[in-house]
């Protein structure tokens, strides 16, 4: 039987899925290894559907999806508000490019700046291509005051994306290191080192990036004090402050963005968003105060598909869902995170857990990339991160008896592991 669920109505019968399947996991998986770039390392689970906070595979079998397609699915799946939205909008337009105005991205940068605090927005199709919208800002105000004002900070940790100028301010060589020479430039401070950030920003300092809480790095915030520290000196050197918030914002961290979490606010130039938007359909978000945004002019970016039409009319209706939901997020986050703190009287190879609303991690003293297939043994979807890390982005609707559902099988789990002998 489904967990019950306060934010989820049950579909009608007319919307059931179809269950007569024609593909077997093996077919499936022998098609992609003969046409497909061998890139992903996937599991061999393959979905078929979704409802609410489960997924179920070919054969039926139910998932607790904990990782909501790594923080896509913030609504969960079929959830009806959204799923009637898709349904409207399919039957009236679904592109029509930026040639042209359509009634939802005006309404959509708006609720934006009312969520953000900034003033102007560009949407585009995902967080890499916001990271290169910011860097695109970040080079054009450099240019704009000096030629010699090009020198960008990031973390190290930090992970920013998969196109060459996001991973040239990605801080982890892994992503690097096939790539290079990268986009020069790159100065990598150690998070939450303020004496480290002072000693790396000069007038050379184009832009200072952040993730508020690493995300792939391991679910890491970033203090406050450096967080401060950033904003101080990216006033002194006349730099734009970016926060990288498209893993660790909009709802997840229980606010609409991880930096509205500290008072009084410290607020960026430029904050990015994308994952949870707009429920599974591609959007991201480049947010800027009017200081950033004047640095793009007519013809310097743009995007094809960006701010489309069915994408800005999903995103709004999520946003109206995600007010009611931020106290959820809070509580069950909170709830979530002391359950598994207290594995630790148990476990004694767990290091820590930590997180802000429904970014988990929990850190293991040993690699924890097997314990992902020995989840899916007791119907529970998570990843591992950092190597050490298991890593939870549960959809926002997500209960604490569903929380109790991940207990019992992530302690299953656990028991059955092998950490290396002491």
């Amino acid at each position: 039987m489904e967990a019950s669920n306060p934010y989820y109505e049950i579909m009608s019968a007319t919307t059931a899925p179809e269950t007569a399947l024609n593909s077997s996991l093996d077919q499936i998986m022998g098609l992609e290894r003969e046409y497909l770039l061998q890139n992903y390392s996937r599991y061999p689970l393959a979905l078929h559907r979704g409802k609410g906070c489960y997924v179920y595979d070919l054969a039926g079998n139910r998932y607790l999806d904990l990782i909501s397609g790594i923080g896509v699915n913030s609504l969960g799946y079929a959830h009806p508000r959204i799923t009637k939205v898709i349904r409207q909008q399919a039957g009236l337009l679904l592109h029509s490019s930026n040639l042209y105005y359509h009634e939802y991205q005006g309404r959509l940068a708006e609720r934006l700046a009312k969520a953000s605090g900034l003033r102007r927005t560009f949407f585009c199709n995902s967080g890499t291509e916001a990271m290169e919208g910011a860097l695109k800002m970040i080079r054009a105000h450099g240019n704009s005051v000096t030629p010699q004002k090009t020198e960008i900070i990031s973390l190290d940790n930090s992970f920013h994306g998969r196109t060459l100028g996001a991973i040239s301010i990605t801080g982890q060589p892994k992503y690097r290191k096939d790539f290079e020479p990268l986009l020069p430039g790159a100065r990598f401070v150690a998070r939450n080192d303020v004496r480290a950030l002072e000693a790396a920003v000069s007038s050379n300092t184009a832009g200072i990036v952040l993730e508020f809480i690493q995300g792939e790095g391991g679910i890491y915030p970033v203090s406050e004090e450096f967080a401060r520290k950033a904003r101080e000196l990216a006033d002194k050197y006349n730099a734009l402050l970016v926060f990288d918030e498209i893993q660790c914002g909009v709802g997840r961290p229980g606010a609409y963005f991880a930096y509205q979490l500290v008072d009084p606010v410290i607020m960026p130039d430029v904050v990015l968003a994308a994952k949870p938007m707009a429920c599974g359909i591609p959007l991201g978000a480049v947010i800027a105060n009017e200081k950033a945004a004047a640095t793009i002019k007519p013809g310097m970016h743009g995007s094809t598909y960006g701010g489309g039409p069915l994408a800005c009319r999903v995103a709004l209706e999520f946003f109206e869902i995600l007010d009611e939901l931020l106290p959820s997020i809070n509580s069950v986050g909170g709830y979530f995170r002391m359950r598994l703190t207290e594995l630790m009287r148990d476990f004694s190879f767990i290091k820590e857990v930590r997180g802000q609303g429904l970014m988990i991690g929990v850190e293991l003293n040993f690699s924890c990339k097997s314990l992902v297939l020995d989840g899916i043994k007791q119907g529970l979807l998570f990843n591992c991160t950092h190597d050490t890390v298991l890593r939870f982005l549960p959809p926002y609707i997500l209960t604490e008896e569903d929380v109790e559902r991940a207990m019992s099988g992530l302690i299953k789990v656990l028991k059955n592991a092998q950490p290396p002998a002491a």
